[in-house]
């Protein structure tokens, strides 16, 4: 758990994910504030590791689209299952 924990205070940037090879990062983005969300729902808000997705998504995620996505989730319009 130190090591993730090292990772994590290390980097300013997203790290390279090979599952996103492009230089548009759209998908990159959106799977981090959906992985984000679920990963706190499932382990609850104080679990450590869920850090990595929202660290990742602010990077990566226009500050307007987090915005609009954090409305659609309150008012149950989001485009994905969390």
């Amino acid at each position: 758990m130190s090591e993730f924990k090292e990772i994590l205070e290390n980097y300013r940037t997203a790290p390279f994910d090979a599952r996103f090879p492009n230089t548009n990062q759209t998908k990159n983005c959106w799977q981090n504030y959906v992985d984000f969300h679920r990963c706190q729902k499932k382990k609850g808000d104080d679990y450590e590791p869920c850090e990595y997705f929202r660290r990742v998504y602010k990077s990566l995620c226009p500050l307007a689209w987090v915005e609009n996505w954090d409305t659609q989730r309150e008012e149950g319009t989001f485009a994905s299952k969390i």
